[in-house]
């Protein structure tokens, strides 16, 4: 390893933007083994699953219907 490193070119991550970000969430128990049943079927871990549903939610503008 060097002693000491340039960044004087550094340009910012353009990804930074899209980068995930941790939270906790309390969710009901049938929503999880919802999810969890589907990562059996398709073998993507469920918290990847929810993370892809809310993303689409996001993306097409879903809006929830309180019934």
């Amino acid at each position: 390893m060097r002693d000491e490193y340039d960044f004087s070119d550094a340009k910012a991550n353009p990804y930074v933007v899209t980068a995930r970000r941790p939270v906790t969430m309390n969710l009901a128990g049938q929503a999880i083994d919802y999810f969890k049943d589907m990562s059996k079927e398709t073998g993507i871990p469920y918290q990847n699953l929810i993370n892809l549903y809310l993303v689409q939610c996001a993306r097409e503008h879903k809006k929830l219907e309180f019934v």
